[in-house]
């Protein structure tokens, strides 16, 4: 089923030590924890899969995949208490974080 005309918002998680299990139990909490926000109406939190090709970029801890009706909710969560949160909670187990949100065209 296509996701037309929705707002989706991926997020990949580099964690400081990404050796640490606790640290990657952390961060998965923290993303089940956000799930919790009103306007997502639908997320994954995955690992990168066993697939390996040259176009494959496998190097990540972490992905979060949320979906919203629209920019304007999407807005809202970057505001939302519980994202604000998560952000203050989470923030120190990663050293880098990259962010792709697309629309439909």
């Amino acid at each position: 089923m296509a996701l037309q005309n929705k707002f989706i918002h991926h997020v990949f998680f580099w964690l400081h030590n990404p050796s640490s299990a606790a640290d990657r139990a952390s961060l998965i909490e923290g993303l089940t924890k956000l799930a919790n926000v009103k306007t997502i109406r639908d997320f994954h939190i995955g690992q990168p899969a066993s697939t390996n090709r040259d176009v494959i970029d496998r190097s990540y801890a972490v992905s979060w995949l949320a979906t919203f009706d629209n920019a304007a909710d999407q807005d809202s969560y970057q505001d939302d208490p519980i994202h604000l949160n998560f952000v203050k909670v989470c923030s120190p187990l990663w050293a880098r974080v990259l962010v792709y949100d697309s629309v439909s065209p």
